[in-house]
């Protein structure tokens, strides 16, 4: 009975975060031409791993290290973003114990919507990315399309629904320090959302600036 109640807990959450993610439909993505030629894309960009650093409003910090030899166009397009100071000012407006810290929304603060990029994940035809969603991974949000991901990211609080999560949602990166940053806004109060989480921070817990740095 344990193990049936926790499968069905996984199953709703990982259901929760297609729901909650942000993207637009598929019709403009363009995908890879073959196998063979993303795996050569992919090799190519391994070599070089960059960092971005969040700085949040009230001080505190986090670095991430980005994975081009997992999702290459997924960390391109997180650059771009964090390059434009596209997350300055947005937030993580969603925090489930034990599950995700999920940000990046921009239409929360009423700006545009960054355009969608191609799902680098093994259930869209991407076998490469077999970065597991373990503790401090970061990995890229989306609606049930599955080349909707935008600019919507979540960070792992642990391991517990990896197996849900792999192959279906293309991590990219890995918080390095700073995690208990991020561990700090579970102790942020929170109400319920739309899907009946305990997970929309009462004060919201807000992006001053994302840049890239040295490792």
């Amino acid at each position: 009975m344990k193990k049936r109640s926790a499968l069905i807990l996984a199953i709703v959450l990982v259901l929760s975060l297609i729901l909650g993610g942000c993207g637009k439909g598929s019709s403009s993505v363009k995908q890879p031409e073959d196998a063979a030629n993303s795996t050569a894309q992919n090799a190519a960009g391994s070599a070089e791993h960059s960092f971005v650093l969040f700085t949040m409003e009230n001080g505190e910090a986090f670095k991430i290290e980005l994975y081009p030899e997992y999702a290459p166009k997924t960390v391109e397009n997180f650059r771009k973003l964090v390059s434009e100071g596209f997350y300055d000012g947005l937030t993580f407006h969603r925090i489930v114990d034990d599950f995700m810290a999920q940000g990046g929304d921009p239409a929360l603060s009423g700006r545009k919507e960054a355009d969608s990029i191609y799902g680098e994940f093994a259930n869209n035809g991407f076998a490469q990315n077999t970065l597991h969603h373990d503790r401090g991974v970061i990995s890229m949000a989306r609606t049930t399309v599955p080349d909707s991901a935008s600019s919507q990211f979540f960070i792992c609080y642990s391991d517990t629904y990896s197996a849900s999560l792999d192959g279906s949602y293309a991590a990219f990166g890995k918080v390095i320090e700073g995690m208990e940053t991020v561990d700090g806004f579970l102790t942020v109060e929170r109400s319920y959302n739309s899907m009946g989480e305990l997970a929309t921070p009462v004060t919201p817990i807000v992006i001053a600036h994302a840049e890239i740095v040295e490792g």
